[in-house]
């Protein structure tokens, strides 16, 4: 499966950025095509599957279709790994202190070659991400 990576820096420390991934009601802000959220009693934590629908067609899927988001592993402030199952989408994210109040978002998705949208998946989303850590700062 191929493999795409991105990296930025975001204007909060890791324990802010992980304050906002650890919401699952968050995952719709910063993952891309991510239209509601249905997490499981479990929260965030390995193990944990969440209930996602989606926002809009794609290759793979029709619009609203639904997906389960697994959760692999929550390293807190520091690794998430988690996968997309229908999708077969797996991503990691790392979260590194580069200085105060900032940080490094690394992540690494793989899955099924798509034309366009698996290319800039990765990007897209640390962008949206970089968007949500620098809305919640604003407050």
């Amino acid at each position: 499966m191929p493999t795409r990576s991105a990296s930025t820096e975001l204007l909060a420390t890791p324990h802010d950025v992980w304050v906002l991934l650890s919401e699952p009601y968050h995952l719709a802000d910063w993952w891309p095509n991510v239209a509601t959220v249905e997490p499981d009693r479990r929260g965030f934590s390995a193990g944990a599957r969440w209930r996602i629908r989606s926002r809009k067609a794609t290759w793979i899927r029709r619009a609203e279709a639904d997906d389960t988001f697994l959760i692999h592993v929550t390293e807190p402030e520091r690794r998430f790994t988690f996968e997309l199952l229908r999708a077969r989408l797996r991503a990691e994210l790392l979260l590194t202190s580069v200085a105060p109040e900032r940080s490094r978002a690394d992540l690494t998705v793989s899955g099924p070659y798509l034309p366009g949208f698996s290319r800039t998946l990765a990007r897209d989303a640390l962008e949206r991400l970089h968007d949500l850590v620098q809305t919640a700062t604003d407050f």
